[in-house]
């Protein structure tokens, strides 16, 4: 029987990977991959979630989506880290992971089966728990996602939605964030359903 994997409020962490302006004209749904990230970053405040951001190559590329400003997060921001090489698990970050005692990370971001997939696989490896959103990840490709996460679950990731993964670490209806939490998911009820209908539906059909 395969052990069970959840997020563990407390001791998770979201990963933004490369949401960067310059991909906006090549990425596949790329509004929707912001406004997952987005709504996620609001939920953050709110399940006091901490969030690390990278880059890949911002001189070329492009900074991070205007909307999605980490200011508002305060010290829930660990940071926006530039790196060269794809995967998000380079030396200054893995040091935070460590430094934070985090076991489980959220990943959403692009592309899937570039930045995204070899961030998983490196904290699989790692010991991490990783769970993939994914009406959270694209690539310039649309077809390249649905390869990318069949290999990430293969390796044993936990593919999951923004929601299901927002309620998992909500816990409970009974908590005093909750009416805060219930709001967030109401007013981004619209790009929610976008989202899964233009980056998850495909891929079920």
């Amino acid at each position: 029987m395969a052990s069970v994997v959840r997020l563990i409020p407390g001791r998770t962490v979201f990963f933004v990977c490369d949401i960067q302006t310059r991909f906006k004209p090549l990425i596949y749904g790329f509004d929707h991959v912001v406004a997952t990230a987005r709504k996620m970053m609001k939920l953050a405040k709110v399940l006091e979630v901490p969030v690390l951001i990278t880059e890949q190559n911002p001189r070329a590329l492009g900074g991070t989506a205007p909307e999605l400003d980490p200011a508002p997060l305060g010290k829930l921001f660990l940071g926006n880290y530039t790196k060269s090489a794809f995967s998000m698990a380079i030396p200054p970050v893995t040091a935070v992971l460590k430094q934070h005692d985090f076991k489980s990370v959220v990943l959403f971001g692009i592309e899937s089966h570039v930045c995204v997939m070899q961030t998983a696989l490196d904290l699989l490896a790692l010991g991490y728990d990783v769970h993939v959103l994914a009406d959270g990840v694209s690539s310039c490709n649309r077809d390249e996602t649905g390869s990318a996460l069949s290999r990430m679950r293969q390796a044993g990731a936990q593919i999951t939605t923004s929601e299901s993964a927002a309620f998992e670490l909500q816990v409970d209806a009974d908590k005093p964030n909750f009416k805060a939490f219930s709001s967030i998911i109401k007013e981004e009820r619209d790009n929610t359903q976008k989202a899964l209908e233009f980056l998850v539906r495909p891929r079920t059909h």
